[in-house]
């Protein structure tokens, strides 16, 4: 697939380390395998050597040249301690309580410490811990990057039919982290999204910001959402292609978009959705990941001060190494 094939040209041009908290998971272990084979980057995962090594042996797993690194053992744990007390004081964290966290059989915050302190340049997890676990812990670790107030998420929906989006790509966001976006926030992560469209392939993102109506064929709270929304990213960003409130198919089908948005610069030729809440843009990709057959790269998370990668617990290898590869990417940026 051509846009991964780019991505991964990429990051083999400037290999960076990636830390896989989640050794407990035998899919982990083969994408280790893949990416380190591959040359994407350089592969630390977490736990009990030992374990791995055995682990990865009833499986026919060759672990060459990655990394592996228990937190209890490693000699950088008392800086990292010390470092998340610091984080933690105005929430009284202690010593103790700071070791017992880093310690934790899920790898998740000592992941987190190791990107926050330089030790690794990425981190994918969620194969087996849930969103809001990955997210908290990176919240808690590497925090939000400078002026940005919300952390979301997109994803690369690589369809069978070229004529949509561009080529057939389509960024969805946000499919994973904000459950009911206010105007301020759906805008940010409006803006946010175009600006990976624009960063990853290298075209001019045109937004479309998704309803059940198209310039005010209906009246509700919700749509009214979605106006204000559009029209704070177009303050943050005067410069953006971006329409709404617009219908999925008016987004999408260059005549439908004709007839319900006529002189919109988006309709029939958006590359970037948002959509309006959790509920829709969750439902969304994966109906078009399942239905429609298209493939989900991601969830890729932004607006975090380095990048932290939040997997489906349904997630293949081969998403594995793809978002690895996407990790490596943004830690270059």
């Amino acid at each position: 697939m051509q846009l991964i094939e780019q991505i991964k040209a990429k990051a083999r041009k400037n290999l960076k380390i990636v830390v896989l908290p989640e050794s407990y998971d035998e899919r982990m272990l083969f994408a280790a395998q893949a990416v380190t084979e591959q040359g994407l980057a350089k592969v630390v995962i977490l736990g009990n050597p030992a374990e791995i090594l055995a682990a990865a042996a009833t499986k026919g797993i060759t672990l060459d040249g990655v990394e592996l690194l228990e937190p209890k053992s490693s000699p950088r744990l008392p800086a990292y301690i010390d470092a998340f007390v610091e984080l933690r004081k105005a929430k009284g964290m202690s010593r103790e309580e700071a070791e017992k966290i880093l310690t934790a059989p899920d790898n998740l915050y000592y992941a987190g410490m190791m990107v926050r302190l330089g030790d690794a340049a990425g981190e994918v997890a969620g194969a087996t811990s849930t969103t809001g676990n990955v997210l908290k812990s990176a919240f808690q670790t590497v925090g939000p990057a400078p002026g940005i107030k919300t952390v979301s998420s997109y994803f690369f929906m690589v369809t069978k039919n070229p004529s949509f989006g561009e080529n057939g790509i389509i960024l969805f966001a946000d499919c994973a982290v904000n459950p009911n976006p206010d105007p301020q926030a759906l805008a940010e992560i409006a803006v946010a999204t175009a600006r990976n469209c624009k960063a990853f392939l290298d075209v001019e993102p045109r937004v479309a910001m998704l309803s059940f109506s198209t310039r005010g064929s209906s009246s509700h709270a919700d749509i009214d959402k979605v106006t204000e929304a559009t029209a704070i990213a177009r303050r943050i960003d005067p410069d953006l292609l971006i329409d709404g409130e617009l219908q999925a198919d008016a987004a999408l089908l260059p005549s439908v978009g004709e007839k319900k948005a006529p002189g919109s610069p988006v309709a029939g030729k958006a590359n970037v959705l948002i959509f309006p809440d959790l509920d829709a843009a969750n439902i969304g990709y994966k109906l078009v990941e399942r239905v429609a057959g298209a493939e989900a790269v991601g969830p890729i998370i932004q607006g975090l001060a380095k990048p932290v990668n939040d997997l489906s617990r349904g997630c293949s290898v081969e998403d594995i190494v793809n978002v690895t590869a996407i990790t490596a990417v943004q830690a270059q940026g």
